[in-house]
């Protein structure tokens, strides 16, 4: 295909010029006649002196895990010059106001902070960070920290040519660029912009002045470019490129589906074929990457595996937004806002208060992928530009994930912004009912709770206003008799067996009244025995499940579908909760679906009866029903 000729033109070209460095950090190329500098070498025994004498690290940057965060990810900018559909919605995203963005100033003030306590790496993300203006100013003076080994940059490479000489002489240390295609035209629909040359000559430049390895980043994505990693790897032949296949993660607006995500074992399946002898290289502390090299290639090909197999017990990253939120994990989305404490004058003692109790909240890891999948978080494009593994209260509603079910929360701060309203309401993320939208309006703290949906749902949360009585909205007729009571009155089974198959599909809501104390300690997730929104949901799943087991003359269903949400509703000190229950079959799942919201609301009573025993049950009702001979009914 045209990926071969492309491939070997790359070769080619890099092939003269290059230069390498066993030690990973830039070599600047010498001038004609003019000997190369070697490397400076810190003696054994001084390194090993140093490790033994090591102050203790930051407990302000150590969560509750144990894990030391010297890694820090700074976006200088929401914008950028490509629209890769993995990583922005097609229609871009409403930009935060300048004015609510870092300053220069501010985000080197942090970093200072962040390098006193240990922080010892750093990486400039975006958007796309060679868009700023004083990109190389900033670099510049993050160079002057003491303690500050590592200065990074993760680009599109479509300015890097132009930008690398003086970014390397300000202190750049380390580049990864962004490359899913060797394909000049698959490239252009990929990114939704022309630039492939401009990409190719950045590679061209790092390598020219001496980076190695040069890292390259290639999102795989199943039917788009997964038949090309061969054509990758055969570049790290004779360049010193670090190719990091990266499994397809799922953000806001980039239609994430489990079927478009290669994961890391399938890849490495393929690449096996046609190199049996590709070996793994021990993996670095913290790394999150799985590297592996073909003997005798110059460079190495790695695994991001953030969707298969993550990375979290050994993650040391911590993130700050182009905006100045700080995110302990990529895939959390509770936030805390540290542009507003430093406008607000906080000190360096409170700052770091402020810090250490983020990064205390840290989760043990994030949840699985396809709780990943449903959660709400910001499009990639306002994270940064890529990736790696890293969870706290925000100054836009940040919305917060737990365990391995599809858990969505958005958590409180003062005030929502604008933007964010301006994002749901513009249908940019999944709509938000009537009850979310008050509290954005008045800035309540929320928390919404969903198990995984199919790609197909359309989830709308219960709303608590009054309901007007059920109206049937086709033919339901009804029976003078009871189905389950035989000629002779005995409890009977009813026989199912003429009936044809049908798509069924029922939804049953309840209602929790929690009172003020549990309300608050299930809202803040300070109930002893845990997360009570997660241990009823996936109660109100596995009920669903075992419906015929528990209600005796119900007919076993097998479920092609559960889903349960329960939302808080601050109104009534109240949750609410909503399951739906999809089959193909003979028969409907009304019952399913009221079993699932039923156990859900019990389980919720026995989290907190140790708080409050003055909590009722309420509203257990069947809101819709389709599919089957008697037509379908829903509560208006």
């Amino acid at each position: 295909m045209a990926a071969q000729p492309v491939s070997r033109m790359l070769r080619r070209v890099l092939r003269s010029s290059v230069r390498s460095c066993s030690s990973g950090a830039p070599v600047t190329q010498p001038h004609p006649g003019e000997p190369s500098q070697p490397a400076v070498e810190v003696p054994s025994g001084r390194r090993r002196f140093l490790r033994e004498h090591a102050a203790p690290f930051s407990a302000f940057l150590t969560d509750s895990l144990g894990r030391h965060h010297s890694y820090l990810r700074i976006s200088l900018t929401e914008k950028c010059n490509l629209r890769c559909q993995y990583c922005m919605p097609e229609d871009g995203v409403p930009l935060t106001p300048k004015a609510d963005l870092l300053t220069t100033e501010e985000v080197l003030t942090l970093a200072r902070l962040f390098v006193k306590e240990g922080v010892d790496k750093i990486r400039l993300t975006g958007g796309e960070p060679l868009v700023r203006p004083d990109v190389v100013d900033i670099v510049a003076q993050l160079h002057q920290l003491e303690g500050l080994r590592t200065i990074g940059i993760t680009t599109n490479g479509i300015s890097l040519a132009r930008l690398l000489p003086q970014l390397q002489k300000a202190g750049l240390s380390a580049i990864n660029i962004s490359l899913d295609t060797l394909v000049p035209a698959k490239f252009e629909f990929i990114v939704r912009r022309k630039g492939f040359r401009k990409v190719m000559e950045g590679i061209h430049k790092a390598i020219e002045l001496g980076y190695s390895p040069v890292k390259v980043n290639c999102v795989v994505m199943r039917g788009l470019n997964e038949d090309e990693l061969p054509d990758f790897v055969a570049l790290t032949e004779g360049l010193p490129l670090d190719v990091r296949f990266i499994e397809y993660m799922p953000f806001d607006g980039n239609k994430w589906n489990f079927r478009k995500m290669v994961s890391y074992k399938e890849m490495l399946d393929t690449l096996r074929q046609q190199w049996p002898e590709l070996e793994k290289l021990p993996e670095e502390e913290s790394s999150t990457a799985k590297a592996f090299k073909i003997p005798g290639f110059r460079g190495r090909v790695s695994f991001i595996t953030s969707m298969s197999e993550h990375f979290c017990g050994t993650c040391n990253r911590l993130r700050i937004t182009a905006d100045g939120n700080l995110k302990v994990c990529l895939f959390g989305n509770s936030e805390v806002s540290l542009r507003d404490h430093l406008r607000a004058g906080a000190s360096e003692e409170e700052l770091l208060s402020v810090i250490g109790a983020a990064v205390g909240r840290k989760k043990r890891q994030h949840a699985g992928m396809f709780s990943i999948s449903q959660m709400k978080n910001r499009p990639m494009i306002l994270i940064e530009l890529f990736l790696m593994c890293q969870d706290s209260p925000p100054a836009i509603p940040s919305i917060s994930f737990r365990a391995s079910l599809h858990v969505q929360g958005l958590r409180h701060r003062v005030s929502f912004s604008s933007q964010m309203v301006t994002l749901w309401k513009g249908g940019r993320l999944p709509q938000i009912p009537v009850l979310a939208q008050r509290w954005l309006g008045s800035g309540l703290p929320q928390r919404h709770y969903g198990s995984h949906l199919d790609s197909d749902a359309n989830p709308k949360c219960l709303s608590p206003e009054p309901r007007a009585p059920a109206t049937p909205s086709g033919p339901l007729p009804t029976s003078d008799q009871l189905t389950h009571v035989d000629r002779e009155g005995q409890a009977a089974m009813v026989d199912v067996g003429g009936k044809p198959d049908t798509e069924r599909v029922a939804v049953a809501s309840a209602v929790v009244l929690l009172g003020p104390v549990a309300y608050k300690l299930v809202q803040e997730n300070q109930l002893k025995k845990g997360d009570a929104l997660v241990v009823a949901q996936l109660a109100g799943v596995q009920a669903a499940k075992l419906t015929s087991q528990l209600i005796p003359l119900c007919h076993h269903v097998a479920l092609s579908h559960v889903q349960v949400q329960l939302e808080l509703d601050s109104t009534r000190h109240a949750v609410v909760v909503r399951a739906s229950c999809r089959a193909r079959g003979p028969t409907g799942v009304e019952m399913e679906a009221l079993t699932s919201a039923a156990v859900a609301a019990l389980t919720l009573y026995d989290m907190c009866k140790a708080v409050s025993r003055d909590i009722v049950l309420a509203e257990i009702k069947l809101v819709s029903k389709t599919g089957g001979q008697r037509g379908d009914f829903h509560r208006t």
